[in-house]
């Protein structure tokens, strides 16, 4: 069984298809296991796609303070004062040729910016995005017209999980090389910067608190989390996880439904003795 070399320092964990399913409950076996790490020392943070707002009230349950990555590392804030330590815009140019291709292909985009989420209108789409963000949507009447001049932080077109798996390749096509395309639910189709992603995000985080990134123990279970899995020092996918992502993973837990991330801090942190 592998093991990292060195007791983790820093637990890095993804939220949705990690932490918790689409039921957004946390069981109390993970709530155990992330105490029971930042009892002995080793604190964990999220970095995960979602708004900070749609973050935050998942941290405070997990007992987690400090640096958190949101929007697949485009930004990064503080849990406790709500501050941003960190952002990579969006170029508007970027976002709106997105825009533009979603609309012409009837297809649902969404833009955020200030940590709100914006549509042009209401439908099934955003009231996916809605549920699971426990997050309400901002209408405007035109994006071009919200967003004149203006960056952003991400871009997203919400469509069914069948179809998002080809029309990345449309999304990826009308954002360009200046942009980094991603999956992460199933739904959801995300563009950033081209500059961000999740193991660069993380790496400023860990800087920050003083940790070595080979003393980092990371849990994804998605294609957005392989750029996290590989800057850690010890990257573990969930059961649940695309053969992509176990295969260069370090170890595979349970899913969700039996509680992987419980599984990999017992199994990597809190059965470790000594340093």
């Amino acid at each position: 069984m592998n093991m990292p070399a060195e007791q983790p320092l820093l637990i890095a964990l993804d939220l949705d298809g990690t932490i918790f399913d689409g039921s957004l409950v946390i069981s109390q076996r993970v709530r155990d296991a992330v105490r029971a790490a930042a009892a002995l020392g080793v604190p964990s943070t999220i970095v995960t796609g979602r708004m900070f707002v749609a973050t935050k009230p998942h941290a405070l349950t997990l007992g987690i303070s400090g640096p958190v990555v949101c929007y697949q590392g485009a930004a990064v804030f503080d849990i406790e004062t709500g501050a941003k330590l960190f952002e990579r815009a969006l170029p508007n140019a970027v976002a709106m040729r997105v825009v533009q291709r979603a609309r012409a292909d009837g297809r649902h985009a969404q833009l955020y910016a200030d940590d709100k989420f914006y549509v042009e209108q209401r439908n099934e789409h955003s009231e996916l995005y809605a549920r699971l963000a426990g997050v309400e949507p901002v209408v405007v009447s035109s994006f071009e017209e919200a967003f004149a001049g203006r960056d952003l932080t991400k871009a997203n077109v919400v469509t069914s999980a069948e179809d998002a798996k080809t029309y990345i390749d449309a999304v990826r096509e009308a954002a360009g090389t200046e942009a980094y395309v991603t999956g992460s639910v199933p739904e959801f189709v995300e563009v950033m910067d081209g500059g961000v992603d999740k193991g660069k995000a993380l790496a400023f985080v860990a800087e920050r608190l003083g940790v070595p990134m080979d003393r980092v123990l990371a849990v994804g279970d998605s294609y957005n989390d392989l750029p996290f899995l590989r800057a850690a020092g010890f990257g573990v996918a969930m059961g649940s996880a695309p053969d992509a992502l176990k295969n260069e993973a370090d170890a595979v837990v349970g899913d969700v439904a039996h509680h992987g991330v419980a599984e990999a801090i017992e199994r990597f942190v809190l059965a470790r003795t000594g340093p």
